[in-house]
């Protein structure tokens, strides 16, 4: 009997060794563990430490952390780790803390039976599903850290049953409903975020028993109904509170005023009105008080002098009046003071910068007269001085010419008077510099540093003053200077030739000046010039030829001077050159008839009567005309033919023995194929390979062909293939984006943003494996047979989703991705509609904080491409935000970017000539294929897109606030619906709210 009973009490115990879902042992903790790797793809190398078939080496192996012959911590974030299937992590009885986060874990998450477990974080996966787990079964857990995945359930109720649960971050998500009431009940939080998600309904009055919480997040893509509850104020605790950008209404609680540790309080981007709480000024530890774009009224509360602590103050862009309070210049560490687009009147605080602390100051917009204070710089702090758009008199205070800390100065559109400070233009920091439509007189004066450092102005608008005396030789030491503005002043003298010297200038307006003498040949240096104004003045002398230098000339402008002689022909042929103005001045000769000349109209040459030519319907004396006519002899024709014959030759020779080489360009030539994956698939080389083949075309681009096929196993792919130039799997010169989409797609997670399985190469080709979208593109659902069946309700969410792919490219990849060709062909649709932003072959990087660069070539599609972008060749994150306009416009019209407005006339020029730019006119532009539409919302729609379209790149918004105010808006669909579904038979609604990106931009579309 007794050899029974040892017997069966080995078996229990081998099966505990080996269970995956409970351990009592090292080893038991070892085969868990080893469980786990199984369903993990890994590329980095470090995991194969992971002897699974030693455990006993387990407190060994990477990322694995052991204390008294157990397992207690596990860290595997941060090793672009992916998973083949759902996670299911069970039974490490002494697990104390967990992080498997910025991987790119995919797919349902599990836990349980970790009864130590204290620290857990999966942060930044692509997990989806929700996470109502058994949470009795983590009764110790303290930090739950989920942010920033793809989770889309409701908020998890079960967790309330976490006791301990002090750390709980569900942002950066796609939870939806309302959250819980019964979260108030989880009394030992001190940290709650449900920030960034697609959460609605009332923020729930039971969050105030949370009397142990101090920082609390529930802004940003939310949209709550109702306003902040008054119950927030008994929180005694907390320190930080954001409630921002979540369509709150009405008016700020005074018992927010009760928050006495509170050392943050942004209330901004919301609809709430009424006036700043008085109470407010009981909060003495607030460092930060954000509560701009609202709609609150009445005047600044005096009871804010109390708040010596402040360092930031954001007000604006509201309805606030009354003056700016002194009180203001005496708060001790204020370093931010945003005031502007509200109506305040009279003066600026004298005092104002006294206290040394001053950076960001902004009072424009407003109704502000008097003076400008002389120490608002006092302790060269000041960074950002922007007072545009008021009533002020008086100089620019001298002391501004020796601010070395400043980077951007906007006084323009005031009545000052007075000179310019000595130095003023020449500061070491400054980049920005308006002072345009004043009334500022005066030379502009020299350079008076000897040291001539390197300067960082970009952007010099002196335009519209009084300004007199010659441009200053010392221009030349502006040596990053793109936009040069002095037009309407009464400067004189000769442009100086250190004009050439401005190597990076964009835009150059001298127009309405006193300036004479010869137009300097140097300027053809500048060969970053798209913008050249130099008409109204007093020039002479000969045109430079030098000018059709300038490669990328688009606008050029010589009218109402004195110039002579002919207009050079090697400007006629400038290719770049849409716009140019020639009339009144003396030029005469023979007008070339060829190149961008010919398509001027004849009123670009006006009031020059020695001008003659086709062009001009005035006929040239021929007898005596230009060499240029004469006949060709015989000879030097037949010479020419025969050397044309001898080029064609030689180039079909070599066309030949490449064809020959590469073999038909087969997918077996090019030598042997190398797969390389960024995650766990079941397809190999020969799978991808038996795509390639002429009936799974499924479309075809500027960079390659696009197949569809199926695997061995089963499934779907999408393979790209692109033609390289160079050899070695696209490591030559002309791999046509393979590397740039590889980069780029390899480091990105993002579920509307399409996902790169893998990639092949050999000697001839390169082949990008992609997850495949069965609904094909937005362009060709949209303008094709079909598109009358994809409704408004789905056009909406597709403009939603497609806009939260390129906020994750934009502002949460580093450095930034600018995708270069944002177009409805390059939004693909999955099986449920949903818009994934592709094709990366045109990415490009930003570095140094997403600042623009310069590309050697136009690329992008035709009708997207932003203006800046096509004349400057400057591509930055606002090109992308102009071609999503375009995007948008179709999503509204149904109509393609071009072809179907006449010659020269795309979406954006007709669809503003159509609405007078005026939102209430959509209607006639609208899609008539649409069977409804409300109003409303296509107004809503058509109001971003004319944002994102605007002329000036710095006036467009960035994608997310694009995406914030797609998302603001009432607008509701629910996850099933059909792509084909409709709104309500209802034309027009009456929102009861008003929008609140309206008050965004509030000068345009009115």
């Amino acid at each position: 009997m007794m050899p029974l009973l040892l017997l069966l009490l080995l078996l229990l115990l081998t099966f505990s060794l080996s269970s995956p879902t409970s351990s009592n042992s090292l080893q038991g903790d070892a085969l868990i563990l080893a469980s786990l790797k199984q369903g993990i793809d890994s590329s980095n190398l470090v995991l194969d430490s992971w002897n699974t078939s030693k455990p006993s080496s387990v407190c060994s192996w990477f990322g694995v952390q052991c204390e008294h012959g157990r397992v207690v911590a596990v860290d595997l974030s941060y090793l672009n780790i992916s998973s083949s299937s759902s996670i299911d992590i069970s039974g490490l009885n002494f697990l104390v803390n967990l992080s498997i986060a910025v991987n790119n874990l995919t797919g349902v998450i599990k836990l349980s039976n970790l009864p130590g477990l204290r620290f857990l974080n999966i942060s930044t996966n692509q997990l989806n599903g929700g996470l109502n787990w058994d949470y009795s079964t983590l009764p110790n857990l303290e930090v739950f850290d989920a942010y920033d995945n793809n989770f889309t359930a409701p908020l998890p109720l079960t967790v309330t049953k976490l006791k301990n649960i002090k750390y709980l971050d569900l942002g950066g998500n796609f939870f939806h409903g309302e959250i819980p009431a019964i979260y108030g009940g989880m009394i030992s939080l001190e940290y709650l975020s449900l920030n960034g998600n697609d959460l609605q309904g009332r923020i729930p009055k039971e969050l105030g028993n949370l009397t142990s919480l101090k920082q609390l997040y529930l802004g940003y893509f939310n949209s709550f109904d109702g306003g902040i509850p008054a119950e927030l104020g008994r929180l005694a605790n907390l320190v930080h509170l954001d409630l921002s950008s979540c369509s709150l209404d009405g008016e700020i609680p005074w018992q927010i005023g009760s928050l006495l540790s509170l050392d943050t309080l942004f209330l901004h981007t919301n609809q709430l009105s009424g006036p700043i709480p008085p109470e407010l000024g009981n909060l003495t530890r607030l460092v930060m008080l954000d509560l701009s774009n609202n709609a609150l009224t009445g005047e600044i509360p005096a009871q804010l002098a109390a708040l010596t602590e402040l360092r930031l103050l954001n007000l604006f862009m509201n309805r606030l009046h009354g003056s700016v309070p002194g009180f203001i210049s005496e708060l001790p560490n204020l370093d931010t003071l945003q005031l502007f687009t509200n109506n305040f009147t009279g003066s600026v605080p004298l005092r104002l910068g006294v206290n040394g602390q001053l950076q960001v100051l902004d009072l424009s917009s407003n109704k502000l007269t008097g003076t400008i204070p002389d120490s608002l710089c006092s302790s060269n702090q000041l960074k950002v001085l922007i007072l545009l758009k008021n009533f002020l008199f008086g100089p620019i205070p001298e002391s501004l010419g020796n601010c070395s800390s400043l980077i951007r100065v906007r006084l323009g559109q005031n009545y000052l008077n007075g000179t310019i400070p000595s130095g003023f233009l020449y500061l070491p920091q400054l980049n920005l510099l308006e002072l345009q439509n004043n009334y500022l007189t005066g030379p502009l004066l020299e350079n008076p540093s000897t040291s001539r450092h390197p300067t960082k102005l970009a952007q010099l608008n002196l335009s519209n003053n009084l300004l007199s005396g010659p441009i200053p030789v010392s221009i030349s030491d502006l040596s990053s200077l793109e936009t040069l503005l002095l037009g309407g002043n009464r400067l004189g003298g000769a442009i100086p030739n250190s004009i050439g010297l401005l190597g990076q200038v964009v835009k150059i307006d001298f127009s309405g000046n006193e300036l004479s003498g010869p137009i300097p040949p140097e300027i053809g240096h500048c060969v970053h010039l798209t913008f050249l104004d130099l008409s109204q003045n007093n020039l002479s002398g000969p045109i430079p030829a030098e000018i059709a230098e300038i490669g990328i000339l688009n606008y050029l402008n010589l009218s109402r001077n004195h110039l002579t002689q002919c207009i050079p022909r090697s400007i006629g042929g400038m290719r770049s050159l849409t716009v140019a103005d020639f009339s009144f001045n003396d030029l005469s000769g023979w007008l070339p008839s060829t190149g961008q000349l010919a398509y001027l109209n004849a009123s670009a040459f006006a009031g020059n009567p020695q001008l003659c030519g086709p062009v001009l319907n005035s006929p040239c004396n021929y007898s005596t005309g230009p060499a240029r006519l004469r006949r060709v002899p015989g000879e030097y024709k037949l010479v020419l033919a025969l050397g044309l014959l001898v080029c064609s030759l030689i180039f079909a020779a070599a066309a030949a023995v490449r064809s020959y080489k590469r073999g038909g360009s087969d997918s077996s030539g090019g030598g042997a194929w190398r797969l390389s994956t960024f995650q766990k698939v079941n397809f190999g080389v020969s799978d991808v390979l038996e795509c390639m083949k002429e009936g799974n075309v499924v479309g075809r681009g500027g960079a390659g062909v696009v197949y569809a096929g199926r695997t061995q196993s089963g499934g779907t792919i999408a393979v790209k293939r692109l033609l390289g130039l160079g050899s070695g799997g696209g490591g030559g010169e002309h791999d046509h984006g393979f590397a740039a989409e590889v980069r780029t797609l390899g480091s990105i997670r993002h579920r509307n943003i399409v996902r790169l399985l893998a990639f092949c190469t050999n000697h001839e080709a390169n082949v990008l494996v992609y997850e495949y979208m069965s609904n094909g593109s937005l362009g060709e659902l949209l303008h094709g047979k079909g598109g009358g069946f994809l409704g408004w309700e789905r056009r909406y969410r597709i403009a939603v989703e497609a806009a939260r792919g390129l906020c994750y490219l934009h502002h949460d990849c580093s450095p930034m991705i600018v995708h270069r060709d944002v177009k409805s062909n390059n939004i693909l649709l999955g099986d449920n509609f949903e818009a994934h932003v592709a094709d990366f072959g045109l990415a490009k990087f930003l570095r140094d904080g997403g600042a623009s660069e310069c590309m050697s070539a136009v690329a992008g599609s035709y009708g997207y491409i932003a203006p800046e972008y096509a004349y400057t060749l400057k591509v930055d994150e606002k090109s992308d935000v102009y071609s999503f306009g375009v995007v948008l416009l179709e999503l509204i019209t149904g109509r393609r970017p071009v072809g179907e407005f006449g010659d020269g006339v795309d979406i954006v020029q007709w669809a503003k000539r159509m609405t007078n730019c005026s939102r209430e006119n959509v209607g006639s532009i609208a899609d008539p294929r649409l069977s409804t539409l409300p109003i409303d919302e296509a107004m809503h729609v058509f109001f971003i897109s004319m944002l994102c379209v605007q002329e000036n790149s710095i006036e467009r918004p960035t994608m997310r606030e694009v995406v914030q105010m797609l998302c603001e808006f009432p607008h509701r669909v629910t996850e099933d619906q059909s792509p084909s579904s409709s709104a309500p038979q209802q034309e027009e609604s009456s929102p009861s709210k008003e929008t609140n990106c309206y008050k965004l931009f509030p000068d345009l579309l009115t």
